[in-house]
């Protein structure tokens, strides 16, 4: 692997938001600028400005035009605003989506670009930054269609990693969106992620059902007998180690969890609502499935507390941290990958003369 230091892009977010109060806390940090070479994509003047109202950590920045002039012993900052931008803490506004849309995009050019190597999200609001040019649920959907592959929404945290079939959907939809085939393909991009981006040899995962009590033998619902168990016996023929399906109330109630590498959930809030009970200061929202490492703390905009120098940065350096280790693992089995060992010299196998 290489030996210089990864270069983690991250984007404002919604400047109105919390995204610049935790992005000058994590990067106050000391151990930041030896792990990585930071580049926020935003404004030199909106950053200045929540520095001074919030009384920020004092950080130098280094103005920079794209990723590729980073200086590696500084604090980047790549401008995409114009100066004029308004900022009104604690307020959705369109002049927020639209700058949080123009931070995103630069930042995505130069991860395509490979002037960065990953990308580390502030939160958006998802409803004002839509425009004609971001016509998404949500970053997840954004990135998918930027940089092709399947996403899957998966929450990380040191406690543990909860995934989603169904993700930015109206509740009433989940039902008819799932399917045997949608299931599987969940299973196989959460399998494949647990050993490539998280180096575990050998998958658990448990697998949620649908409906109260997984739905009481069909009494109930009869997704997990016609949809969820036919789609685990798949799995498990496919090589994966899938159980389940479990009723959601009480799976989180009790350690056993624990014993499983990951959980696939069937909906948004099914999934991430026990996720962010047990940990929500340090968890990540991480999209498996693309070709490129996106990461983002597991928090919104937080308006009700913009401005007033309450937020917790944890969840944003815990996010920072995964994008490294997940970009160092891939990168690693890209080289176990490209050196089987049947390209070892045959000769010098051969029993030595006595």
């Amino acid at each position: 692997m290489s030996s210089e230091k990864i270069k983690v892009g991250i984007t404002q977010g919604d400047i109105n938001g919390i995204g610049y109060e935790v992005i000058f806390k994590a990067l106050a940090d000391p151990r930041m600028q030896e792990v990585c070479t930071p580049v926020i994509y935003g404004s030199s003047k909106v950053a200045a400005y929540h520095r001074k109202a919030l009384n920020l950590p004092s950080i130098s920045l280094n103005s920079i035009s794209n990723g590729r002039e980073a200086h590696t012993k500084r604090i980047n900052l790549v401008n995409c605003l114009d100066d004029n931008v308004r900022v009104e803490l604690g307020k959705p506004t369109e002049a927020g989506g639209q700058s949080a849309f123009l931070a995103l995009d630069k930042a995505v050019q130069d991860l395509k670009n490979k002037a960065i190597d990953v990308l580390v999200t502030a939160p958006i609001n998802k409803k004002v930054i839509q425009s004609e040019s971001f016509n998404f649920p949500g970053h997840t959907e954004y990135l998918a269609n930027a940089f092709g592959g399947t996403p899957l929404m998966l929450m990380v945290s040191d406690l543990l990693r909860v995934g989603v079939v169904t993700g930015h959907i109206p509740v009433k939809e989940v039902s008819a969106a799932l399917s045997q085939e949608l299931i599987v393909e969940k299973l196989k991009i959460l399998n494949q992620t647990l050993k490539q981006d998280f180096v575990v040899r050998r998958p658990r995962i448990a697998v949620l059902g649908l409906n109260p009590h997984a739905g009481d033998e069909g009494l109930l619902g009869k997704e997990e007998i016609e949809i969820i168990k036919p789609a685990l016996e798949q799995a498990k023929k496919e090589g994966i180690m899938a159980f389940g399906p479990y009723p959601a109330d009480g799976f989180f109630a009790t350690d056993g969890f624990k014993k499983f590498d990951a959980i696939l959930a069937m909906y948004h809030d099914q999934g991430l609502t026990p996720f962010k009970a047990l940990s929500f200061s340090t968890g990540v929202n991480f999209t498996a499935g693309l070709p490129v490492v996106r990461t983002s703390p597991d928090h919104g905009t937080a308006y009700e507390i913009s401005g007033q120098n309450e937020a917790d940065e944890q969840s944003l350096l815990s996010a920072i941290y995964l994008a490294i280790d997940v970009y160092n693992n891939r990168q690693m089995n890209d080289e176990i990958t490209a050196n089987p060992l049947n390209t070892l010299d045959t000769n010098s196998l051969a029993p030595m003369n006595d």
